[in-house]
């Protein structure tokens, strides 16, 4: 990562290697200083649970003020890419935190919350590779024809199918994913993800609408095909706004709800 000297002023040039085409002309200090982190763990120099320097070994890096970094971090803190912790310094999120490990699932049931209820016991029903749909490569930001892996589970809590969802991932970044190490791992998959891929999903976007489920779905989940299910359609981007997951669920709500907090 560069560390050509930047001028210590809120209104200043383009990142140092930027050009007009990619970068706007003038922006705040802080928002450069927060694209070369992001760079840095875009590129992985600093992995996922890991401590980054100090603000005050940024800033000599940078040669900017403390001051300018630590809004850069408050930032990316606020963003949940990084989280602070008192007397330790800063460290790169990752969802194999216990607090953020339900930080995308917003199904809650009905008595308690996620936490309470425990992890989801997964089954996966197949996994393979395949070539993108035009529909899946748009998504994704892939060719058409490009090698995708497809992967079709079902979540259960308490025993109970609740969630029949299907997984789409780019083939080439998740070269080596099966259906045995998907149902192997305990943990959450994100955290799978972050460890043994290299990818952090660091936001999502998702589409909801109430559907009815065909046959096939309807006995995934043990529901009749009159059950009235949640579609939740989400994709989800790692660093800079790169696609690298679209996951299309159906979610039975007879002892859940989709819960989410505005502000």
């Amino acid at each position: 990562m560069s560390s050509t000297p930047l001028a210590d002023t809120d209104s200043a040039a383009p990142l140092p290697g930027g050009s007009a085409a990619s970068t706007p002309a003038f922006s705040p200090l802080y928002q450069q200083i927060k694209g070369l982190i992001l760079q840095s763990l875009q590129h992985g120099e600093w992995k996922p649970g890991e401590a980054i320097p100090s603000e005050m070994d940024l800033a000599a890096r940078f040669r900017v003020s403390q001051g300018t970094v630590r809004k850069a971090i408050d930032e990316l803190a606020a963003e949940n890419l990084v989280t602070r912790r008192q007397g330790k310094g800063t460290f790169v999120a990752t969802h194999a935190e216990r607090h953020v490990q339900y930080r995308f699932l917003k199904l809650q049931p009905d008595v308690g919350d996620a936490n309470d209820e425990g992890p989801a016991q997964r089954s996966v029903l197949e996994c393979r590779r395949q070539r993108a749909s035009a529909e899946i490569a748009r998504a994704l930001m892939l060719r058409s024809g490009d090698p995708v892996i497809l992967a079709r589970r079902i979540l259960a809590f308490s025993g109970e199918p609740t969630i029949l969802e299907d997984i789409w991932l780019p083939g080439q970044t998740f070269k080596g994913l099966t259906g045995e190490r998907l149902a192997q791992y305990q943990g959450p998959t994100y955290a799978m993800f972050e460890i043994d891929f290299g990818v952090r999903m660091v936001r999502a976007e998702e589409k909801i609408r109430a559907v009815l489920p065909d046959a096939a779905q309807a006995q995934a989940l043990g529901v009749s095909e009159q059950t009235p299910l949640l579609s939740v359609e989400r994709l989800a981007f790692t660093y800079n706004d790169v696609p690298m997951e679209l996951r299309r669920g159906l979610y039975r709500t007879d002892t859940h709800h989709y819960r989410n907090e505005l502000s």
